[in-house]
């Protein structure tokens, strides 16, 4: 397995990507997009996995400069102006994935983003652009998408969510259904019983919060996610 660091730009603003890839060349690749606190240790972690599995696996950057928070206060004070202005939150990750594309060891036709809580609203609104990608994943995500998000959706989608996570409500669970139905994307939502926020991360443990992991929650997502790769590739 190889690691790097990887440059680029959105803009004026440099971001930084953590990229794992198995030795060798035309690997698909699967974008990661992180929680409100940044591209931290959780999601570097993920890549390496996935590159076990023998995938490349870019960790992307939102914030620029690999920014990692520190506290509720600063997560939220980095997250915010992106959920506001969902064309810039779109411009960085469609950055992302231009610098992925350009990578000779990747197969650029074989690309799937997945996300974290913010990172799986990143993942969907790739696929929202329109983007030429083959899927996107979202694990605990926020669902709603921007006001009039009409273009075309040609990745397959696949949304995990809590049932107790109170930070998805049932309006973003029907907003999310009936737009996927009227773009007659191919589409699934798989909803885990006793599962709360932040399921996937073995931390999280703040049920007044509303984010607690949930082993059960976390190992079925993962093999949902993985048959989903099976069947891409």
């Amino acid at each position: 397995m190889k690691t790097e660091n990887v440059v680029y730009k959105s803009g004026e603003n440099s971001f930084e990507g953590y990229l794992a890839q198995p030795e060798g060349e035309s690997h698909p690749c699967i974008l990661i997009a992180h929680t409100w606190s940044g591209r931290d240790a959780f999601v570097e972690e993920k890549a390496n996995l996935l590159t076990q599995l023998g995938y490349a696996a870019f960790a992307l950057d939102m914030y620029g400069d690999g920014k990692i928070g520190t506290s509720v206060e600063e997560n939220q004070s980095m997250m915010q102006p992106l959920l506001d202005d969902r064309e810039e939150l779109s411009r960085r990750v469609l950055a992302a994935l231009d610098a992925v594309t350009k990578i000779e060891t990747i197969d650029s036709s074989k690309i799937v983003i997945m996300g974290y809580c913010f990172g799986g609203l990143v993942a969907l609104d790739l696929a929202r652009t329109g983007a030429d990608i083959k899927g996107a994943v979202s694990f605990h995500g926020f669902l709603a998408g921007p006001e009039n998000s009409s273009n075309e959706i040609k990745a397959k989608v696949l949304a995990l969510h809590g049932q107790l996570d109170p930070m998805v409500g049932q309006d973003q669970i029907e907003s999310f259904r009936e737009e996927m139905t009227i773009k007659k994307v191919d589409w699934q939502l798989h909803v885990f019983g006793d599962a709360m926020h932040s399921f996937t991360n073995p931390e999280a443990n703040d049920p007044d919060f509303g984010a607690v992991y949930s082993k059960n929650a976390d190992a079925r997502s993962w093999k949902i996610f993985t048959d989903l790769l099976s069947e891409l590739f």
